[in-house]
């Protein structure tokens, strides 16, 4: 479980920083019981919504709680993060 305040933080903590290794590593290091990924959100599959949205990112959570990691939208379940970086299509 993930509480929302917590997505929250995570949330202000990204859009505040240029996403990459170093913002998922310091990451880990601030909510080590939390798994982290970071990749292009054009990586993630069209049907999958995310938790959170701003300019430069979307957040999607991870369920793992089956053996087989899959996005979801449920913090109650969630163990993990991905920050998916939005690239602005006049780039």
């Amino acid at each position: 479980m993930i509480a929302e305040a917590t997505l929250n933080e995570i949330c202000d903590l990204a859009a505040g920083q240029v996403l990459g290794e170093a913002l998922v590593a310091d990451l880990r290091v601030r909510y080590p019981d939390y798994h982290f990924t970071w990749c292009f959100d054009d990586d993630i599959g069209a049907t999958a919504k995310p938790w959170a949205e701003r300019d430069t990112f979307n957040l999607y959570l991870v369920n793992a709680g089956d053996h087989c990691a899959k996005l979801s939208n449920d913090a109650e379940s969630a163990s993990g993060i991905v920050l998916a970086e939005v690239i602005p299509d006049d780039e």
